[in-house]
């Protein structure tokens, strides 16, 4: 009996991340994707056969578990590697590891889990590939950055790539009731659940870390419930000024925009460090600077849209701080170009027309003709190639379905690169009313 009181004592004083790591592939959370009934990885797991993967997704998705489950499930011993900490020595002791254990009497696999893979450089990385070749172990690589740049293509060859989203909010919320189910919290009110789970933001990992830290405050005070008031005081200014879900968070980014569409660089730029200062995440400000850039910006200046995305390239590549003054000088970028919604409303005139119109033919003569009969049933004939015609405009050629008027969706400003957008249709235009 002492016995038992000491396992069940040394069971709760465990960080609670490892109270609730799930033991087999059913009590995953999420990822339902590839690890739902024939799904891939559930599949790859189900043959009996481990093989190399890259598990490629956000930080708090399972990436690590997921590895664990991989070589219980196929009786492998568990080799991790941090590619922040270790180096060539680590992965030297590796191979010497799984050497021993594929000779010995047991004879058993290996599986070398390498988190953070992308920050190995190219000869690390490289160190892996004849042992993976050989068969001495199953390499298992998880990365937050796109594999694509980040991993070698000699590895990422022979390694199966998945791709992990982040947890949706019923899944944060099933993490919540495991927690409590093992009486490590108590009863939730809602609208404190609401602001934990708005707050993990996705992020498993992120919600059991402020789940162990309330465990620790309702113990100190014996709480028998968590209300939305005790949350904000335990937990402090960094939940209250972030609340993905609330009201003040859209109402900053709506600001943010609204400044940047109003040309005003110093309130953009406040309402971008506000975001940024109250711990709204980087990437999800970038997103939202590539949508100002087609919405507000469009063709007046096209290079907007290119600064958003070298922008949204940097802060992946420098994270925090570095990487966010290359939002500032974007948001900066953006307010003070020309405006245009021209091409947004443009694209949406022609959705609502394409979704009440009925499916029209292609006309003959734009139809493409690769083979003899096509060309036999007059596919491409009377086509006229723009190159070969004067200024390489074929005045008076049509281009929409037979039947169907001539329709003007996109209308220039008189601003920035569109004023000579519109003058060239314009242009255009007079040449086919002239040709008839």
């Amino acid at each position: 009996m002492p016995s038992a009181n000491r396992s069940a004592s040394a069971t709760s004083n465990q960080p609670l991340a490892e109270r609730l790591r799930p033991k087999t592939l059913g009590e995953v959370v999420g990822q339902q994707h590839l690890l739902g009934e024939g799904m891939a990885l559930r599949i790859a797991f189900e043959s009996g056969q481990p093989h190399s993967c890259i598990l490629w997704g956000p930080p708090g998705t399972g990436k690590t578990t997921i590895a664990r489950l991989m070589a219980d499930a196929f009786d492998a011993q568990f080799i991790a590697i941090s590619a922040v900490l270790g180096g060539v020595k680590e992965i030297r002791e590796a191979v010497e590891r799984a050497t021993t254990a594929r000779d010995g009497l047991a004879q058993q696999g290996t599986i070398v889990f390498v988190d953070e893979v992308h920050r190995f450089n190219k000869s690390q990385q490289d160190a892996f590939l004849p042992h993976v070749e050989s068969g001495l172990f199953t390499f298992i690589g998880a990365t937050t950055e796109n594999p694509s740049f980040e991993v070698n293509s000699a590895l990422l060859s022979r390694a199966a790539v998945y791709v992990l989203q982040s947890l949706g909010e019923d899944d944060l919320r099933q993490i919540v009731a495991k927690a409590q189910a093992i009486d490590a919290l108590p009863a939730i009110e809602s609208k404190a659940l609401d602001r934990l789970v708005a707050y993990a933001d996705g992020d498993a990992r992120r919600l059991l870390n402020t789940l162990e830290t309330l465990a620790v405050a309702v113990r100190q005070e014996k709480l028998a419930q968590i209300d939305d008031p005790w949350l904000l005081r335990v937990l402090g200014e960094r939940m209250r000024r972030y609340d993905k879900g609330g009201e003040q968070f859209y109402d900053s980014i709506s600001a943010l925009h609204k400044s940047v569409r109003g040309s005003d660089p110093d309130a953009a730029l406040y309402w971008l460090v506000r975001m940024l200062d109250g711990g709204a995440e980087p990437r999800y400000m970038a997103r939202r600077l590539v949508r100002m850039a087609s919405e507000d910006i469009g063709l007046a200046d096209p290079r907007a849209l290119r600064l958003a995305l070298d922008a949204a390239e940097v802060y992946e590549r420098l994270g925090s701080p570095e990487g966010e003054l290359a939002l500032a000088e974007c948001v900066v970028y953006l307010a003070v170009a020309p405006k245009s919604n021209a091409v947004y409303k443009a694209y949406n005139e022609a959705r609502a027309f394409v979704k009440r119109d009925g499916t029209r033919p292609v006309p003959l003569h734009l139809r493409n003709a690769p083979t003899k009969l096509m060309k036999s049933l007059d596919y491409g004939k009377n086509y006229r190639y723009a190159h070969d015609e004067e200024d390489g405009f074929a005045a008076g050629e049509r281009y929409f379905p037979d039947g169907m008027a001539d329709t003007q969706f996109y209308r220039p400003v008189p601003r920035g690169l569109e004023l000579k957008i519109g003058e060239k249709l314009e242009a255009l235009r007079e040449k086919n009313r002239q040709r008839g």
